[in-house]
């Protein structure tokens, strides 16, 4: 039985309210940090977190923009998005913070947590890589690759993106470019390419953004979650 905690927090004046989900024993674990899209923290990522406690970790749900945001309107949050995502430095002291906020929590073991994001979320976990935090991993789920004009830093996570092929977002150039990136800095890397799968591949109500190229794909879906839990068991061993 999991049970999920309230984390409040502040970044330069902002109000953030994170989500911890656990087991009620309240012992510390694996933790995997789940960045989500846009439209920030809704019951889809509460979910994930519900089926990685299953799984023997604990999930940390991060805020990033604000909790004045939750629920607000796709404009909104678009508008919040290019906020964000046009100071790619504020963007990665922002990451850092929520990375620290989840680190301080007695649940969460300091050496093995895994940072993974959808959409905007995916930046924010390949960003936090090329940060040169020390986390164990980061996994992008049909995230943006766009690379954040920063001096680079040595890259101590593997790194792990799934996309798909028809994602207008990240065109094929952009996936050669972050396999280059990610070969010129010496990073244990993978990248899994879905035929035939649109952004969003992960999200049932994606197309109510609206949005062309944009779609859910159930079979992307399965796929990609059954190889990162793979990748969670290579990293902490089968769950308990």
């Amino acid at each position: 039985m999991s049970k999920e905690t309230p984390v409040p927090h502040e970044f330069d004046g902002e109000s953030l309210e994170s989500v911890f989900v656990g087991r009620r024993d309240s012992a510390a674990r694996p933790t995997i940090i789940l960045v989500p899209s846009v439209m920030g923290i809704s019951d889809l990522e509460r979910r994930w977190g519900r089926q990685l406690v299953e799984l023997g970790y604990n999930a940390f749900i991060a805020d990033v923009f604000g909790k004045e945001f939750r629920g607000a309107e796709r404009d909104v949050m678009f508008g919040e998005m290019e906020r964000l995502a046009g100071d790619r430095p504020a963007l990665r002291r922002r990451l850092t913070h929520v990375l620290d906020q989840a680190s301080a929590l007695d649940e969460v073991e300091d050496d093995q947590i895994v940072v993974a994001g959808f959409c905007f979320g995916g930046l924010c976990a390949l960003d936090l890589a090329r940060s040169g935090a020390g986390i164990a991993a980061a996994v992008s789920f049909h995230g943006l690759f766009d690379p954040p004009g920063l001096e680079p830093e040595k890259i101590k996570a593997k790194v792990v993106a799934f996309h798909g092929w028809d994602d207008p977002m990240v065109p094929p150039e952009k996936v050669v470019a972050l396999g280059r990136e990610l070969t010129e800095a010496g990073t244990d890397w993978q990248i899994h390419a879905y035929g035939n799968v649109a952004h969003g591949f992960t999200n049932p109500n994606a197309h109510e953004i609206g949005l062309e190229g944009v779609r859910y794909n159930a079979l992307a879906a399965e796929r990609s979650w059954t190889s990162f839990v793979s990748l969670l068991e290579e990293l902490f061993g089968a769950d308990d």
